[in-house]
């Protein structure tokens, strides 16, 4: 029997936990701050246990780690090089959905001299859009060709049904993390020149993109795409563009909410007593006796009637209910308003889109160029688990048995993009119904 440690029981924990459980040479614990999520996700299993911890507490960290064969991060990716130095130190692989940080970059020798592996970006994205995209990088190499443009979009959005507020949005992972996206700088190639937005820029760059039977979505710039050039081996190519999917009118309602100081994290001690039309005629400098919403529309160089006022309207930044809180920045109140008026109904289902776009450029039998097209499309449970949390957390628990099961071999700082890692993983989401479709067509 292999002991598997999973650390957090937060909203894509229960996939994970009941995929490990289901083998039955796996023995799994879950540590949590709230030992009563661990509970719930055990459910009384007889190869499962729950356990309280505080994450600050090493001792204890420590203990529970040295207890184990396998640790499984999904705690919030600050604590992540903690947990890894602790790995190292007692000879325990690693695994977390998060991006790779400069810090968990810099244990790469370190573990690889331990023997151990620290596999991240094992998720959704980054996870899956790795996996399927060096699956096809790979497969046109191996054809003699190369890839000269990828382009990448991946979101998580309310199944159509359920798209039924103003905004088109609903809340499957953190309401803050949703807010503060929207500060990210962004960096990609495009037509082999390097294009920069600035982050109060974000949302005016953005494209229409088609998806088969579901229509289209606005798709803008996520973070820095240049890296994963090196990453995914294609040094040749002159598009390189990483994005987010959201539905049609998300982009210009949260570049006017940037524009209002809505994604500051700037903490203000002045809050208690204000309602939320209050805080907006102080963000504005709205007279008292002036119309709050033409006020915020001039302010915004909009008409009053417009459909970006209505969603604020609708998301009740106008409404003199009182704000969430006394003490706290425009991201805790925009995150607290998210979690509050964006919430899934019971039974609504959520929906993943994955979405690659290549272009090939072969030599054989004449220079021709194809246009490659791989989508995932996602649905979630109704009643059941959701979309976001089996396709960030599956991936990682397929990985995890294939390292106890001494399939993947690796160490050191891996991401999921080599075929002995991928390979197997990929077949194995294919098995639990996550798989994508392609198509392929000259150009």
């Amino acid at each position: 029997m292999q002991n598997v440690l999973v650390l957090g029981a937060g909203l894509v924990s229960r996939p994970l936990v009941r995929y490990l459980l289901d083998q039955p040479d796996f023995h799994v614990k879950v540590a949590s701050r709230t030992v009563s999520k661990a509970e719930a996700l055990i459910d009384g299993h007889e190869r499962g246990e729950s356990q309280a911890l505080l994450i600050s507490d090493a001792d204890a960290l420590k203990r529970l780690i040295s207890e184990a064969d396998l640790a499984i991060s999904l705690v919030p990716y600050a604590h992540h090089v903690t947990i890894a130095r602790l790995c190292i130190e007692l000879g325990k692989p690693m695994i977390t959905t998060s991006y790779v940080s400069q810090e968990m970059k810099a244990l790469d020798r370190e573990a690889k001299d331990a023997g151990v592996l620290l596999l991240n970006e094992i998720g959704l994205d980054p996870g899956i859009d790795h996996m399927s995209a060096m699956e096809i990088i790979h497969g046109v190499e191996e054809k003699g060709g190369r890839v000269v443009s990828f382009s990448s979009y991946c979101g998580g959005l309310p199944a159509p049904e359920a798209a039924d507020n103003p905004f088109g949005y609903k809340m499957s992972w953190s309401p803050r993390g949703v807010v503060l996206a929207g500060r990210n700088s962004a960096r990609y190639l495009k037509d082999g020149k390097e294009v920069v937005i600035p982050g109060e820029e974000l949302f005016a760059h953005y494209t229409l993109v088609a998806i088969d039977d579901l229509g289209k979505f606005e798709g803008y710039p996520n973070r820095d795409s240049l890296p994963y050039i090196q990453t995914y081996g294609i040094s040749t190519t002159e598009t390189m563009f990483r994005g987010t999917l959201r539905n049609i009118g998300w982009c210009e309602t949260w570049e006017k909410m940037g524009k209002l100081g809505l994604t500051d994290d700037t903490v203000r001690e002045d809050l208690a007593g204000l309602t939320f039309a209050d805080y907006i005629a102080g963000l504005i400098k709205s007279s008292p006796g002036n119309g709050l919403r033409e006020d915020l529309a001039s302010f915004l160089g909009l008409d009053p009637a417009s459909e970006i006022i209505n969603r604020m309207e609708w998301l009740g930044l106008l409404s003199d209910e009182a704000l969430p809180l006394a003490k706290g920045s425009a991201v805790d109140i925009m995150a607290a308003l998210l979690a509050e008026r964006l919430r899934y109904k019971e039974g609504e289902r959520d929906m993943i889109i994955l979405h690659h776009e290549f272009v090939a450029e072969y030599q054989e039998p004449k220079k021709h160029r194809e246009k490659i097209v791989s989508t995932l499309v996602d649905y979630g449970v109704p009643g059941g688990d959701s979309a976001m949390s089996r396709t960030v957390s599956l991936p990682a628990a397929i990985a995890a048995k294939m390292i106890l099961h001494r399939e993947i071999t690796a160490t050191g700082v891996q991401i999921p993009v080599s075929s002995d890692i991928y390979d197997p993983v990929m077949r194995e989401l294919c098995n639990q119904g996550i798989s994508f479709s392609e198509t392929c067509q000259a150009m």
